[in-house]
């Protein structure tokens, strides 16, 4: 075969020759993907702007066979003898890279504080039993977020690229090739969907406007939220950031100022008193902060499981590593500062709570506790104030959120396997990740209108809460067998931070929790669906790889092996200067596209 000259966004094809030894110029930090399959090679050229004749071999093995070389991710982990920052790792122009410490600190901030602190409490409260015992637990879920923290730093630091776990999976569980990323894909997508968050920033939203919420007014409203979230983010990306960091600097300072309050309330401070006519709550007295502990086992595990889920998002940062300056030190600081910021609002904001609102009005109350507060301090007269506050916090959180997942399906066109991979790979027109914001737009869309409230839309939540919880059990296994002599040796793993054993140990165990909880009956008198088995998200977030599994080998094996080509991929080069793959089909002798 011919070698072709390299041009930007097409494929280089260069003839076979011996075997590749891994080498590239130290600018580059590009490492290939030279290892294959029965019917899937690899091939590779750089165009690196002077010479077009830079060529490599071609290198074919068994599916489920042994390859000492990684390359679906760009490059060798970075080591902590290693000087570069990590700009290199990833074959990305520099002017891609946008975001600093602030973006990437709002970019977790946002994601983690949503909705949540405002009505969980009360929930917390109720399985506790006491007030102490529903600190303890805040405190239990800063330590576990903390610990996740830790983890997704030393896979951010070690392979810094956009993408997140989909790297970690696929650097990690390496055989059989590819199938890790055909089953993160359709996790990813399940995952990615703003669904939930649109309805309740609508439900809000409505609320302060004093419209009623019926059905069609959510819908629409949340139909508009989300188109809002594809558009900013995928055609003037400046100004979703803009927005982004703003939000969450108002949500920091609103957050410190209803602290602040309840802690003046708390000391007696003049002007801060609780208003006439609701009960003074007495929860810091010694026998009153514990008193009702002791609601039982399954009352306390209901109670965990939920604070736990309210620190979900410390990894949002290691979405968009790409386009993050200096990225290890970047999310070294960045994540630390920004989860240290979230457990601090969480456990003083309680504390501000019990110092305001009696524990009899929560848990006789059917208002979220958000609301009691602001009643007992400011009067009946704030609540909408409030709802419009609440509407803005989850309108961050959904922004956040949409900014990572566009990356996330960028990456996984980037190597080749998606369908329809260069449209979801490009950045075109607007330089900005709009095909993969559209894609999370048409499912979420589909998703809102589609699925009725009720049993169906609460398995769905449900479904993809399980999913990334499954998700992050793959990845504690995986950094557990990184920690391993064997796996640091041939994985050349050495990253520039790293986590304690112990931390990653109890990673895992955290979220083998959130995977066994559910399967546990409900306590009696506790309903999990009106008609489904209570099991039945967990069940089906194991039965979704099952998807991904089928989609793996008819694409890689079954077709192929049917029509008689084999799959080459090809390196190349976008317009914008980022780098992608491709897989082109070679028919063997005999054969023609025809067949």
């Amino acid at each position: 075969m011919s070698a072709v000259s390299p041009k930007k966004e097409n494929p280089v094809l260069v003839p076979t020759g011996p075997t590749y030894n891994g080498s590239l110029p130290s600018s580059s930090g590009f490492r290939p993907f030279i290892t294959g399959h029965p019917v899937i090679h690899s091939i590779y050229s750089h165009d690196m702007g002077v010479n077009n004749q830079d060529t490599a071999g071609v290198e074919s093995e068994p599916l489920l066979g042994s390859a000492p070389d990684y390359g679906t991710s760009s490059g060798e982990p970075l080591d902590r003898h290693n000087t570069r920052h990590g700009e290199l790792f990833d074959n990305v122009p520099k002017e891609k890279r946008r975001l600093g410490t602030l973006s990437a600190g709002f970019l977790i901030f946002n994601r983690v504080i949503g909705t949540g602190i405002y009505a969980t409490p009360s929930n917390i409260l109720r399985s506790a039993g006491s007030v102490g015992v529903a600190l303890v637990m805040w405190l239990v879920g800063s330590l576990i977020a903390a610990l996740g923290t830790a983890v997704y730093i030393e896979l951010g630091t070690g392979l810094p690229r956009s993408g997140g776990e989909k790297n970690y999976l696929e650097f990690i569980y390496r055989r059989p090739k590819f199938l890790m990323t055909c089953v993160f894909t359709v996790y990813a997508m399940i995952t990615g969907t703003s669904t939930a968050n649109s309805v309740v920033f609508s439900e809000y939203l409505l609320h302060a406007a004093g419209l009623p919420p019926t059905w069609l007014n959510t819908r629409l409203v949340a139909f508009c939220c989300l188109s809002f979230l594809c558009f900013i983010h995928g055609t003037t990306w400046k100004w979703g950031l803009r927005i982004q960091n703003t939000l969450g600097m108002f949500k920091l300072v609103v957050l410190t100022l209803v602290v602040g309050s309840g802690l003046l309330s708390l000391l007696g401070i003049p002007g801060f008193q609780l208003r006439d006519g609701y009960e003074k709550p007495n929860n810091y007295q010694w026998d009153k902060l514990w008193e009702g502990s002791g609601t039982g086992a399954n009352a306390f595990v209901a109670g965990l499981y939920a604070v736990i889920w309210s620190f979900t998002g410390y990894s949002n940062a290691n979405y968009a590593l790409s386009e993050i300056k200096d990225p290890v030190r970047t999310i070294k600081r960045a994540a630390p500062i920004a989860m240290f910021g979230v457990s601090a609002v969480y456990m003083l904001i309680n504390v501000a709570y019990f110092a305001v609102v009696s524990k009899t009005d929560i848990l006789s109350s059917r208002r979220i506790i958000a609301a009691l507060y602001f009643r007992n301090l400011y009067g009946p007269t704030t609540e909408r104030a409030l709802s419009a506050f609440i509407a803005l916090s989850t309108l961050g959180n959904l922004l956040a959120g949409q900014f990572a997942q566009g990356r996330v399906i960028q990456e996984l066109g980037r190597e080749g396997i998606l369908p329809f991979a260069s449209f979801f790979a490009s950045n075109k027109p607007f330089d900005a990740p709009l095909p993969g914001l559209l894609l999370q737009f048409t499912i979420s869309t589909i998703f809102l209108f589609a699925v009725p409230p009720g049993d169906a839309y609460l398995f769905l939540i449900s479904l993809s809460s399980n999913c990334s919880t499954l998700i992050n059990v793959f990845v504690g296994v995986g950094l557990l067998l990184l920690h391993t002599k064997a796996y640091q040796t041939a994985w050349n793993w050495n990253p520039p931070f790293r986590s304690p054993k112990l931390v990653v140990v109890l990673f895992f165990i955290a979220n083998m929790f959130l995977i066994v909880v559910p399967l546990m009956p409900p306590a009696s008198g506790s309903r999990t669906y009106e008609k489904l088995p209570y099991w039945s998200h967990s069940v089906a977030a194991f039965a979704v790889s099952l998807v991904g599994l089928t989609y793996w080998y008819i694409w890689g094996t079954w077709l192929p092996k049917r029509k008689g080509y084999r799959l080459e991929r090809v390196y190349a080069l976008q317009e914008d200067g980022v780098s992608r793959w491709v897989f082109r089909k070679t028919f063997t002798a005999g054969q023609s596209p025809s067949i």
